[in-house]
């Protein structure tokens, strides 16, 4: 007699073993994934937070000059403070208490002294109306010394009685000295070994001059008259003629000389030009708070000035923001202060005393302000949100606005979900519930094949083969959508029409595609080719030449369908799996029962699969918000908020991308990227996190009904 019994070996205390590993394993991973995540955030938090933090002071060493002498003009660079007093007395003294350089007699008797914008040098005018122009040198290892560019003789600009002196170096190794008396002014261009071009305008009663660091405008304050000079032509040239309404005691230029600072008992205002009709014009831009009478020093590299009132409460300002960044209070009676170069420190003078003070104060021009809303840059007709993070010069003030990456990353997001939506659930659906068994295992693995494609492959098609053909048949790109969604609709009305028989043959077994999908392919070629045709015959030309100020030929229009094509292999996998998935019994149940196949799809699949589609479509969405490289090679990757279909964009991972190998470590725009990049994740989580939400909502409320039913 044969066993035919086989032996099974069963043992439930290993199967829980192997479950209660198994389940432990799953549960340290995914400790793990929410680990690294929460490590991604505290180290992207740390590198950004530093852009936020508060400027602060520290106190330095209080040094006795033994002058008392008022000095007119002073400074500091590295180790090394330098003062020259109202009777042409230069002193070089270490910041750190040493024994201060000898003094140097550098001019007669002086009235008054101009340094340029910079601090990098310094004129000294005499009572004769003789000038001298020094420059306190570093360069040397041995020690500094003063340096004599224009010779170390005295220059004549002009008669006596000539007061408030300006100066500026120049571009082409010239420079420029300003001076006034109680009628005119008088005008000096200097050069090594060259005699003096002398200029005059009349200007009464004169109470300070300024003169832009490139030369090209001279400013004169008379009373409460503000006259702005060109100087660019053979002749200067009145070119704004301002009355003040407040009082002005005193002007200074910001770094560049773009701006222009007015100070009074009613606080600082800043000037500067905006382009009109007519050309440039001075106009008043913003009045800062917070602000009296008092000292006011700009830093010579960066838009960064501070106030300083008589009682030594210093308020530091940044250019782009109204309030003040900084407060502190410093010792009264301050007369004289100084930046140094890089704005790392402040020199200032009270009584015959020298105080350093160390400042921290890296970024003053990012603030949660700036990133977020409308600021008014120099020289623009109004605020705007603006990203330039390059700069033609030094001092050029960088622009780091999120928002337009924001809206650029949102815009080419949704556009995409707009054109993947409906293909990849239309299709999910035919799929999953219509297509027969057999078509249906090549159409979706052909589909999910599709998701393969790297997205640097189809950036390259949308940029290089798409967009064009986009601009050259605009027309019909734009009306094929709705030709499409028509022809499927006369195709409905017309099957029904069909006869019984027919309608049996053509639709059954699945065959409906083999006859939609050329005749769509037919209506899209027509529609590209009859409604160009017909735009050119109307307009004479085509709607993108008609748009060509308004048409960039990588838009949004082309970046969202090349998004949109990449996405549709995502949505349609996770769609039509979540269809397929619900319970075979309850379609038949509802077939039984006397529905029609699309009320059973509408009221019992599509609700029971309605968590997965939701899922899919989540899904999508964040993966379209953090696409690179089609958004960088289809858009043109132009910063900007405004625009519509045919426009520019840059989105936040675009932005990243491009800009990251040319950013320097540790500097404003490295951590800028750093921010964007965090909020790029945390836009991922919060979509995620409330898909999950959803989608656990619409599973527990699908389930009850199930169960109820």
């Amino acid at each position: 007699m044969i066993d035919n019994h086989i032996p099974v070996q069963f043992s439930d205390r290993r199967r829980r073993f192997i479950d209660r590993m198994t389940r432990r394993f799953v549960t340290a991973c995914g400790i793990g994934v929410l680990g690294v995540m929460l490590l991604l955030f505290l180290w992207l938090i740390w590198v950004v937070l530093p852009l936020f933090s508060a400027p602060s002071i520290h106190a330095g060493i209080t040094q006795q000059l033994w002058q008392n002498q008022p000095a007119l003009a002073l400074g500091a660079e590295g180790r090394w403070g330098w003062r020259i007093d109202n009777q042409g007395i230069g002193q070089f003294i270490p910041l750190n208490g040493e024994p201060a350089e000898p003094a140097l007699r550098l001019a007669d008797k002086v009235i008054a002294a101009a340094s340029t914008a910079d601090n990098q040098a310094v004129m000294l005018l005499t009572p004769a109306g003789g000038i001298r122009v020094i420059e306190p040198d570093f360069s040397d290892p041995g020690g500094p010394r003063w340096k004599f560019p224009l010779g170390d003789g005295a220059l004549s600009l002009g008669e006596g009685g000539l007061q408030h002196p300006a100066l500026a170096h120049l571009a082409d190794g010239r420079w420029l000295a300003a001076a006034a008396n109680a009628t005119q002014i008088t005008l000096g261009w200097l050069a090594p070994h060259q005699p003096i071009q002398r200029q005059r305008i009349d200007n009464p009663a004169t109470r300070q001059l300024l003169v832009a660091p490139n030369g090209k405008l001279l400013f004169a304050l008379s009373g409460n008259l503000l006259r702005v000079w060109r100087l660019d032509t053979e002749k200067p040239t009145l070119r704004d003629a301002i009355t003040l309404h407040q009082p002005v005691e005193r002007m200074t230029l910001l770094s560049g000389g773009h701006s222009l600072l007015l100070s009074g008992p009613t606080g600082v205002s800043q000037w500067f030009d905006i382009a009109s009709e007519t050309g440039p014009h001075l106009n008043h831009i913003r009045r800062f708070s917070g602000t009296g009478t008092g000292l006011v020093v700009s830093e010579p590299q960066r838009r960064v000035f501070a106030v300083i009132s008589p009682q030594g409460a210093l308020s530091l300002f940044a250019s782009k923001q109204d309030q003040a960044i900084f407060h502190h209070h410093l010792p009264p009676g301050i007369t004289q202060a100084r930046f140094t170069p890089a704005g790392d420190g402040l020199l200032t003078e009270r009584d015959g005393l020298w105080q350093y003070w160390q400042l921290d104060n890296p970024w003053p021009d990012v603030s949660w302000r700036s990133v977020w809303q409308k600021v008014w840059y120099e020289n623009y007709p109004q605020p705007d949100w603006t990203w330039q993070a390059t700069s033609a010069e030094d001092h050029y003030q960088a622009k780091f606005s999120l928002v337009p990456m924001v809206v650029g990353t949102l815009k080419a997001a949704l556009l995409a979900m707009l054109f993947a939506m409906p293909l990849a659930l239309a299709a999910a659906i035919y799929t999953a519930w219509f297509m027969s068994p057999g078509l249906r295992r090549w159409i979706k693995p052909a589909i999910e094949m599709m998701g393969a494609l790297p997205s640097v492959v189809v950036g390259l098609i949308a940029g290089l083969w798409l967009a064009p053909r986009v601009a050259n048949h605009l027309a019909g790109v734009l009306a094929l959508p709705f030709m499409l969604a028509l022809t499927l609709l006369l195709c409905g009305w017309g099957a029904r029409r069909l006869p019984a028989r027919w309608r049996q043959w053509f639709f059954a077994a699945g065959r409906e595609p083999l006859l939609l999908i050329p005749l769509l392919l037919l209506m899209s070629l027509l529609c590209l080719w009859l409604f160009p045709l017909l735009d050119s015959a109307i307009f004479g030309r085509g709607m993108a030449e008609r748009l060509s100020e308004d048409y960039a030929q990588r838009n949004l229009l082309v970046a969202g369908v090349a998004m949109g094509f990449a996405l549709v292999p995502l949505i349609f996998t996770l769609a039509e799996d979540a269809i397929f998935s619900v319970p075979a019994s309850l379609g038949q149940g509802s077939l039984a029962l006397g529905a029609t196949p699309w009320q059973t799809l509408s009221r019992v699949v599509l609700p029971g699969a309605s968590p997965g589609i939701f899922a899919a479509l989540m899904i999508g969405f964040g993966r379209a918000m953090g696409e690179t490289m089609i958004v960088l090679m289809a858009t043109g990757n132009t910063p900007r908020t405004e625009g519509g279909l045919f426009q520019g964009l840059r989105t936040l991972s675009a932005n990243i991308a491009v800009e990251m190998p040319e950013a320097a470590a540790g500097s404003a725009h490295y951590r800028i990227l750093f921010l964007s990049a965090l909020v790029l994740l945390l836009f991922t989580l919060v979509v995620n996190t409330l898909a999950e939400v959803v989608r656990q909502r619409l599973r527990q409320r699908y389930s009850q009904h199930e169960g109820q039913g």
